[in-house]
């Protein structure tokens, strides 16, 4: 299958990404078939040379059967060529991973009822089952009175 995707150049701390048409089992940057663009994401958004793409032959490999990864699809919406892809949904994504750890075990103490909703639609077909659990309870009580009679003995 062809994709087109992003293969990185540049220098260190300096990425430079070459726009290519490869086989997606060719690595990122690795052999590919032709190259039908760049991008440097250093350069602020507003300036032409950040994004350099040669439509025709994207528009020609898209004929083909070409598969653009998200990152290049959203590349192309940008550019016009392509509808941009929908959005995805990640509210923690502006959260520090150290702060969302913290967060998720703040919301399990204090949310452990999470899955009452998902139990309500099975709560109509066991509805005989909670009429059993009173019944259950009242020979706990009958335990518990024998309980509290040994700790006086001692």
């Amino acid at each position: 299958m062809l994709k087109i995707r992003l293969s990185m150049g540049g220098a260190k701390k300096r990425p430079i990404y070459k726009i290519v048409i490869a086989d997606s089992r060719s690595p990122r940057d690795g052999r590919f078939i032709e190259k039908v663009g760049f991008f440097n994401p250093l350069l602020p958004k507003t300036k032409k040379e950040r994004i350099n793409l040669e439509v025709e032959r994207i528009k020609y490999w898209i004929e083909k059967g070409a598969k653009p990864t998200l990152r290049v699809s959203r590349i192309l919406g940008e550019a016009e060529v392509m509808p941009m892809p929908p959005k995805g949904n990640n509210p923690l994504k502006a959260i520090p991973k150290k702060d969302r750890k913290k967060e998720k075990s703040e919301e399990a103490k204090a949310e452990p009822k999470k899955e009452e909703p998902k139990k309500e639609a099975p709560k109509e077909a066991k509805a005989e089952p909670k009429k059993e659990e009173p019944k259950k309870e009242a020979p706990k009580e009958a335990k518990a009175e024998p309980k509290k009679e040994e700790p006086k003995k001692s």
